[in-house]
């Protein structure tokens, strides 16, 4: 079972949701488009898998015929994302895949404005709103964010390092989710929205071709929601650990602090500090394998149970409702 891919909070999916509503239309057509059943959502700690979020971003897109959701006065119609990244193919380098995908966005757009400013240490993108416009929620932000920066990090074939973000508006109730996706050093209620990058992509080659645009988009939003998430933090290093061997074999937090060089002591100060423990962390990593097994509909429960590390179905139910508010049967297919 492969937990790469990963999962995503069902706050993000509830604030799709409310994008729907608020755009006048049924949301529950593009939930059972994306195999997300509608009790998940009464369940704060259930998770998706990143290929149901990007279903349900590609339906919602095709049902309200704007793939920016509604949250801007004009609608970013269906194909746009298509056409931005044939427009971003052709660059030369990341500067210019970076200037060809927010100059795209800012044609399709009205409210948002995106200025780039570059120095030696960090390139800019600095959110503004026209004139008359209220705040944007986080979900806004990002959306805007994911579609640039995952198009430019695929043109130059590697994740770009986030450094930091700032935003004018309040922190969401997915405030850790937005951290998972863009990084640690993440906040709101500032005076102004930015994110730096770090400046190493601009002089990187476009690699894509037109051959391989067309399996990117087949997998594109879901491909780059989890892939770019950010890699550096010591919680991403514990899963890289533990993902490279079987369940049976994951070791001790003593064992894992020194394989990774430092103080067990210093480990848990860390992960505390970015939102962890390694329980937690190991509790996540078993429940997207187990949600992975479960959608992939190939197994029964009693197996994915004993594949994720409990020797009862029974205790595997009762952890299972635990990690994410539902019963394993509500993510089957």
């Amino acid at each position: 079972m492969n937990s790469e891919k990963g999962t995503i909070a069902v706050s993000l999916v509830e604030e799709a949701v409310r994008c729907v509503k608020r755009c006048g239309a049924d949301p529950l057509p593009m939930l059972e488009q994306a195999g997300i059943a509608p009790q998940l959502l009464a369940s704060p700690s259930a998770r998706v898998s990143s290929a149901q979020y990007g279903a349900l971003w590609n339906a919602i897109g095709r049902g309200l015929d704007d793939e920016f959701f509604g949250q801007d006065s004009h609608p970013m119609r269906s194909g746009s994302f298509i056409a931005m990244c044939q427009a971003a193919l052709t660059a030369r380098n990341g500067a210019q895949a970076l200037a060809r995908t927010t100059g795209f966005m800012r044609l399709v757009l009205d409210d948002m404005i995106v200025d780039t400013s570059v120095t030696g240490e960090r390139v800019r993108l600095t959110y503004g709103l026209r004139e008359g416009v209220r705040e944007k929620a986080m979900f806004a932000y990002a959306t805007h964010f994911i579609l640039v920066y995952g198009v430019v990090s695929w043109l130059v074939g590697r994740r770009i390092p986030i450094l930091s973000a700032r935003f004018r508006c309040a922190e969401p109730a997915a405030g850790h989710e937005y951290r998972l996706m863009f990084c640690d050093d993440l906040s709101f209620g500032e005076r102004e929205s930015y994110v730096d990058l770090a400046p190493a992509f601009l002089d990187l080659p476009v690699i894509q071709t037109a051959k391989s645009l067309k399996a990117f988009l087949r997998e594109a939003p879901a491909s780059f929601i989890v892939k770019y998430r950010n890699p550096d933090s010591l919680a991403a290093r514990v899963r890289r650990a533990l993902r490279a061997r079987p369940i049976a074999e994951w070791p001790g937090a003593h064992a894992l602090a020194a394989e990774l060089r430092i103080a067990e002591a210093t480990m848990r100060r860390r992960l505390k500090r970015e939102g962890y423990t390694y329980q937690s962390i190991k509790d996540a990593l078993r429940r997207d394998m187990a949600i992975a097994a479960l959608q992939a509909g190939e197994r029964t429960i009693a197996d994915i149970a004993v594949a994720v590390g409990f020797a009862e179905p029974s205790a595997f139910h009762r952890a299972f409702r635990k990690w994410t508010g539902a019963r394993p049967t509500d993510y089957r297919p």
